[in-house]
Order: C-alpha cells, then structure tokens, then sequence
C-alpha cells in the first residue's frame, strides 16, 4: 500500500526523470541558450515508466502541466537565477511509439497527444497570441488579469477592487499581457500513404511559442506530435453548429523534409563517401547507379549526372549566374522518358515529378489565394517547392502556351514573379529543370529541323543547357541486348543490373558533393576557350549559320564544374572540360543541325529557322519586291517560273515557302492567285 501511494505524485516521477543526466545537461543548457521549453525523447520516458508514459498519452493537458512544473523544479536547481526570469517551461515530446494517420483521426483521439507525418501545404505568418490579457476598469482604474483560453479575447466579468465591482466598460492594456508567438499550418497526407483512389485529407494545426513557429515552410515533409482539439464553428445569428472540426495543437515539430542541408551524413557515411570520390571510376560507377533497370543511354544518363551534381551559380553585384543546368529529352514514345523523370525525382534531394497536361501556371509558380479573414496569402507551386532541387516536367509540350510561359523565368532567372491582388512578391526557384517532351508528329522526323520536330516555342529551347534527342531505330544488336534485359526483368521480377551505389548513398553524396564549389583552373578556361572561338569562326566566313552562342560557353563552364564536383575536386581540370566539350557536341550533332547544309547552326534554336531557310526565304521575298515595283500585284505563277528559272528554286519548295510566309503574315493574297508584300 506504501508502495502505490509514492507512486501517485505524477511530478515526483517527471522531477526524478529530469534528474538523468541526459535531461540535467538539456535543462541546463536552456538558461545558456535563452529558451523556455525542453524536449524529451518519448522512448526515454517510456522505459524509466511506463504508466506514467501512457497516461501521459491519455491526458497530455494534466500531465504535461506536471512535467513543466517538475522542469522548472529541476531548473531551479541547475540556474536559480534564470529560473525567476521565466513564467513557465514548456515540455516538449518528440518521437512518440507509433504514429496515427491522418484520415483516422476522429473523436476517439479527442484530448490525446498523437504523432502524425505529413506534408506542409500552407503557413499563414507569425502573428503575436495573447496568453495573459491585463484590462483597466474605466471608472477606478484597477488592473485585472485574465488567462485566455479559445480562439477569442475574454474581458473579466467584473472589477477585481472589491470597492468597485462594476462589471465593466474595460480598456485592454498591451503593454502590461504577455503575448506569445502563434502561427496556423495546413497539412496534407503523403502521397505515400493514400489509399488508392482517395483524395488527400487536411488538418490545421496551431503552433504556439517561440521556438516551434517558423520551423516548418511550405513543402517540407514533418513530424508533428500534438493534442487533437475539436471547436464547434459557430455561424452568426444562430450560434454553434453540432459538428465539430477537428485541430491539432502542436506540442513539437520536427521536419523530416527531404532537404539536403536537414541531415548531414554520419562519421562512416562520409568515409564512405571519400572513399567512392577516390574511386578514379567514379564518373561511371554514379552513371551506372542512375536508373539502372533502363537499358542503354549512357550520354543521357551522364547529362542527368551532371544535372544532379550542377554547377556553381554566382552573384555579382549587379548579375547572378545560374548554376542549375537543364536538359530536354526529345523522343519517340516508348523510349523510357517517364521513367527517367520518375526516376531523377525520387533520387534528387528535393525533388518534384510533374506532368505537363493539366498542370497550369499558378501550380507551377505560386497561387494567390485568399484567406478567411480576406487577406489574401501565397501559396507555393511545383517549382518553387523544388527550390534547390530538381523539377522534372513530363509532356512539357501538352502544357498550354500560356502556362509555359510561366517556366522562362524560373529557368534562366531563377525567381518566380508574382504581382496579383496587392501582392507583389519575387520567390526563389534555384530548380535545375528536366524536360520531356514528344515530337510534334508523334515520332521524330530526321529530314526535318528541330524546330519542325518539336511543338516547343524557341523561347524555351535556348533555355536548355543540353537537349538530346531519343530516337527509337531498329537494329538488330541492340535490340537484341534490350529484349534480354526486359525479358530478365519480368522473369526475375528485379532489376538485372545492381546500382554500384545504393539510392540512399547516392543522395547523400550528392547533398555533400553540393557544399564544394569547384573553380576553373586556366587549362579547363584555355580549353573551352578553345572550342568555343573554334565553333565561332566556322560562322565568320559569310553565309555559314552560327555554331554557337554565348549561352552556350555558360552551359560547358556548369557541365564542367558538375563534372568536377561528382569527384569532389575543388578544381575544373581539362579532363573536366573535354568531358563537357563532348557532351555538348553530343547534344549540338543532335539539334543544331541543319539538314540541308550539314553544319551545325544554333539559330535552329535560337530562331527556330536554319540559316539556308532563311536565306531562301530572304530570296523568294526580294523577287516578289522587284516584280511588284513593276506591276504592283504580283502574279503566283509568274513568280514560282521567275523562281525556278533564275534563282534555281524548285517549283514545290516555293510553293511551301510562300505558305509559310502566308501563314506568318509577312505576304498576302489581294486576290487570289496573287501576292503581295505587307
């Protein structure tokens, strides 16, 4: 009997926990930094006591109360004098045993402390809470103190001076409450945990203190533990309804996000590390761990390791460089596209799968949304949620032109603009992009340009460090290699090929390879130097098209200094250099191409026409000017013959061409059958 009745005083057993020393150097550590709350690890708790753990889970508000008031016993003991300063020490739980999820919460869980995971969507700003509201009575002037609880401000019901007693008008005194920080959080399930076919569930959550608020942003993925509340709303005129919402009153936060900067890698993993960057095959050994149940695609996959390691960006005083390199991946259907975007988005710290059908600019940038109260709140899209990461756009060319637009600033600049309802607002998109794409006749045309090929605006396509073409030509070798390794697939249920570096290991190294910013050495400069002086003056001699623009040396100096950092060296060798010189030869062979001269010309990109179209067209319109100087209208058949005779354009290619500057408006029909020049 003795025996239990020790056992009942709940803030004895909290005292003699604090008294470990792992929770003495944790609460004496609090007076050092200046905070007012302490955390304890639930396990802890649970193996010092396990009734005290669980009816700590069963009645949170009771306990937690005891557990506070046993912290500031224990505080008074380490730092007598800090522990006057403050009011009170809040007890935080991290890591209880399980975790509930989301859609099961309900009134079951009323008044317990539970664990959830869940994404963040929404965070309104920190607004300052008023915990103990002070009011002057007007007629004596005494001050009354009252505790706020719910979401709305109590006045007390009558003067505190038993002279007075009047029961009001009161005036608030700020000066004289205690305020406390408060912020709301919506969270939403993680698409890992939905059922199939289920829309994702919301909660709100309310933080409440200094040191929780602000910790979790938009998109981060957390660990909330907190007491499940319901309010009954309460509509005008009628009063409360009879169903409740349910809320969750946060007692910790922790972000698990995917943020590379959350988690450093432990002692043996970075030995591990070090160890693979002193691998001379390392290039190869992190290419062969990339998606390694697609077949073939070695320059793809080293474009992709490049875009996972990226450049270095840098700011001067008036410009900023970007350092992300983005890729576009052309190809015919079946050519594993999806799969590699899939792919690139699970293995990228920080990483976002998108598809471009369906997905509009707002979700791409940021919405504009308005709140209860009317004011009106941002709320992040897919690009600035990948900020630091990777965002891979599949079908980007299904996307609406209007939305597509919304991604040229993002890729080159970027920021995501926004200026809507009195908000006007420039948020980071530090995102290296990869694109996939179809060609616009369902497969890809050899004999025809890029520009032909691909429904993309030109806009966007000089926006792309590297664009690479897929094209799916029978050939009896390697399709016999590609049907092995499906077949094996499907029979073993498993990838044939093993990844040299297992996913979780390849994030890691990538987070680490990202804190080494690797600078040009002058043989790396002189080299590429080189080849870009080399590729411009194949264009000086007159009529050739441009090999290459400034925009491209940007994208080698990124690709090298990639290549660079995926071997942890803080210096752009040569090496690092020939390696992006061809690669980014590889890329201009597959699209700067012009067919009908065989040199490579960037204006394909740049202008969307190669420069012997132009030239022609140039021709076709100088003609056209002659002859109307003489006769005014211009006779169709009179033209292609003066064409074909003179200038040696055949009959056919006149013809498309002047249907091409129809279409683009530069001639027009007076009368039909004969031209004119606008």
């Amino acid at each position: 009997m003795a025996r239990e009745l020790e056992t009942v005083d709940p803030q004895k057993s909290f005292l003699e926990f604090f008294k470990k020393e792992k929770y003495r150097q944790r609460i004496s550590q609090m007076a050092i930094a200046g905070r007012e709350s302490v955390t304890i690890d639930f396990e802890d708790l649970f193996a010092f006591d396990q009734s005290l753990a669980e009816k700590l889970m069963e009645k949170p508000d009771v306990f937690l109360q005891y557990a506070s008031n046993a912290a500031r016993e224990q505080l008074e003991i380490e730092d007598a004098e800090y522990a006057q300063k403050i009011d009170k020490i809040t007890v935080r739980v991290v890591q209880l045993l399980g975790k509930e999820p989301l859609r099961k919460l309900g009134s079951k869980h009323l008044g317990k402390l539970v664990m959830i995971e869940a994404i963040v969507v929404r965070a309104t700003p920190v607004r300052p809470m008023v915990m103990n509201a002070a009011f002057k009575c007007k007629r004596c002037g005494t001050l009354t103190n009252v505790e706020q609880t719910g979401p709305f401000l109590r006045a007390p019901f009558e003067c505190s001076d038993p002279n007075c007693r009047q029961k009001g008008p009161f005036e608030f005194m700020q000066d004289e409450s205690t305020f406390v920080d408060s912020q709301d959080l919506r969270l939403q399930e993680r698409p890992e945990d939905l059922p199939p076919g289920q829309l994702p569930r919301t909660v709100n959550v309310k933080l409440v203190g200094s040191d929780i608020v602000d910790v979790a942003r938009p998109g981060d993925h957390v660990s909330i533990v907190g007491i499940v509340r319901a309010v009954a709303p309460s509509k005008p005129g009628i009063g409360k309804l009879r169903t409740f919402v349910l809320h969750i009153d946060a007692n910790s936060i922790t972000v698990l996000g995917k943020e590379p900067e959350a988690s450093p890698p432990t002692p043996e993993e970075e030995e591990k590390i070090l160890a693979l960057a002193r691998d001379p095959w390392v290039h190869r050994k992190i290419m062969n761990s990339i998606a390694p149940s697609i077949y073939g695609y070695e320059h793809i996959k080293e474009a992709i390791m490049y875009l996972l390691f990226g450049g270095v960006s840098k700011s001067l005083p008036d410009i900023t460089v970007r350092g992300e390199i983005n890729t576009l991946l052309i190809g015919d259907p079946g050519t594993a596209k999806s799969q590699l975007l899939q792919y690139v988005a699970r293995i990228a710290p920080r990483g976002l799968y998108t598809s471009g059908r369906g997905t509009t600019a707002a979700g791409l940038t940021a919405a504009v949304i308005r709140e209860k109260g009317g004011s009106m709140s941002l709320e992040a899209g897919a690009l600035v949620l990948a900020d630091k990461g990777i965002a891979c756009i599949d079908e980007m060319d299904k996307m609406r032109p209007e939305d597509r637009v919304a991604i040229h600033e993002a890729m080159e600049q970027h920021t995501v603009s926004v200026a809507k309802g009195g908000i006007v607002a420039t948020l980071n998109a530090r995102t290296a992009i990869l694109a996939a794409a179809n060609p616009s006749l369902g497969r890809y045309e050899p004999h025809r340009t890029v520009a032909e090929n691909i429904s993309l605006p030109v806009t966007i396509l000089s926006r792309f460090d590297l664009i690479f073409v897929l094209r799916d030509i029978p050939n009896k070798d390697s399709d016999a290699k590609m049907l092995e390794h499906i077949l094996e697939i499907h029979k073993r249920g498993a990838s044939p090929l093993e990844a040299q570096i297992e996913p979780d290991l390849l994030r890691k190294y990538i987070s680490y390879a990202k804190t080494i910013k690797p600078v040009l050495s002058s043989a790396a400069a002189k080299r590429l130097g080189e080849f870009y002086l080399a590729m411009r003056s194949a264009s000086e001699t007159e009529g050739s098209p441009v090999a290459i623009t400034a925009r491209q040396l940007e994208s080698l100096v990124r690709i090298a200094e990639a290549r660079a950092r995926v071997a942890l060296r803080k210096e752009v060798t040569a090496e690092d250099a020939e390696a992006a010189i061809a690669i980014m030869k590889r890329s201009l062979e597959e699209v700067g191409i012009d067919v009908s001269s065989a040199k490579m010309d960037i204006d394909l990109i740049m202008t969307g026409k190669p420069k012997s179209v132009r030239d022609k067209l140039q021709v076709v319109l100088s003609v056209l000017v002659e002859m109307e100087k003489e006769i005014g209208m211009v006779e169709k058949a009179a033209l292609v013959s003066e064409l074909e005779s003179k200038h040696q354009i055949p009959k056919a290619e006149t013809e498309r061409m002047l249907n091409q500057l129809l279409r683009e408006g530069t001639i027009y029909e007076p009368r039909e059958g004969y031209l004119k020049k606008t």
